[in-house]
């Protein structure tokens, strides 16, 4: 079993549940040591003093702010833990948020939060239920090796989900990266109409069991041959894209060869009652859609349902 990364309380009011988390996402990436080309010496990197080239143990490091002009001011890694000994502990819900409101944009990393004792598993389990059935997220902060972080506490997986979130001064807008956005024509209406039904075809259930890392695939396929002293066949790269002469005549060739394809991704069936509850929530998405059901974007599932049952 994995190790907590960090153990504390989640706060919520006058309640508190001592939790500890764990990380969601295990890094699947295939490492390679580094090796001087034509020997099997390893290549290690070092933290070494740069003046006097000696080697320095970690206990032996301190951090440095960098004045500029070669000063420093150095801080001792206990500095840094006293100035927010109680964040450092804690999980402090501060508002709930509509889980839709927070664009993908500001996720980060993913963790699990379990209560740490037993004792408090009925607080727990309480708090889990309320955020499920209202489909809301806590929003909260707390510090984690040394770095305070903004994050959104929700349900998932009939346990705690903690999501690490990016503060909007870390966030670059496009036009600051790109030095301008582009200039976009604005579409023919049957262009558009087309390209929708397109989207529309490609729609189907999210399964992501359905995809998986090839690269890493290949990289593990060329270590065994190699292992073997085999030579491993490359693929040979695809054939250049066409350039797009006629845009609607392509998205109609598209639309054409999806539907004569794959048959999974079909609009549903127009449904009420309670056979809304066996849609997917992109499924109701498309079905207010076409039913002309106003402010749907922003709506959560218990909405949509409400609403499609009333049209």
């Amino acid at each position: 079993m994995a190790r907590p990364v960090w153990s504390g309380a989640l706060s919520l009011g006058l309640v508190t549940v001592p939790v500890e988390l764990y990380p969601a996402v295990a890094d699947h990436t295939i490492h390679f040591h580094q090796f001087e080309r034509g020997t099997s010496d390893r290549i290690r990197n070092r933290r070494v003093n740069e003046r006097t080239g000696d080697e320095v143990t970690q206990d032996e490091i301190v951090k440095g702010y960098d004045l500029g002009s070669g000063d420093h001011v150095l801080v001792e890694p206990d500095e840094l833990d006293e100035i927010a000994p109680e964040r450092s502990r804690r999980i402090d819900i501060e508002q709930f948020v509509e889980l839709d409101e927070i664009d993908p944009w500001f996720y980060d990393r993913t963790y699990w939060l379990k209560p740490a004792k037993e004792d408090f598993a009925k607080a727990y389990g309480l708090l889990l239920q309320a955020m499920d059935r209202s489909e809301k997220a806590g929003v909260a902060k707390f510090v984690l090796r040394g770095k305070e972080y903004l994050c959104a506490v929700r349900a998932g997986e009939d346990v705690m989900v903690l999501n690490t979130l990016h503060f909007v001064a870390d966030l670059r807008k496009p036009k600051d990266v790109m030095g301008g956005l582009p200039s976009l024509p604005k579409p023919r209406p049957k262009e558009l109409d087309m390209a929708l039904s397109l989207v529309d075809e490609m729609t189907a259930p999210w399964k992501p069991d359905d995809y998986r890392d090839e690269y890493s695939e290949r990289v593990e396929k060329l270590i065994k041959a190699k292992k073997q002293g085999k030579e491993i066949a490359h693929e040979e790269e695809p054939e250049p894209s066409a350039d797009v002469v006629d845009l609607f005549e392509a998205l109609s060739r598209s639309v054409k060869n999806r539907k004569g394809g794959s048959k999974e991704a079909k609009k549903p069936a127009k449904k009420k009652g309670s056979d809304l509850e066996d849609l997917s929530k992109s499924d109701l998405d498309k079905l207010a859609r076409e039913q002309g059901v106003k402010g749907r974007s922003k709506m959560t599932r218990a909405q949509l349902e409400k609403a499609l049952k009333a049209s």
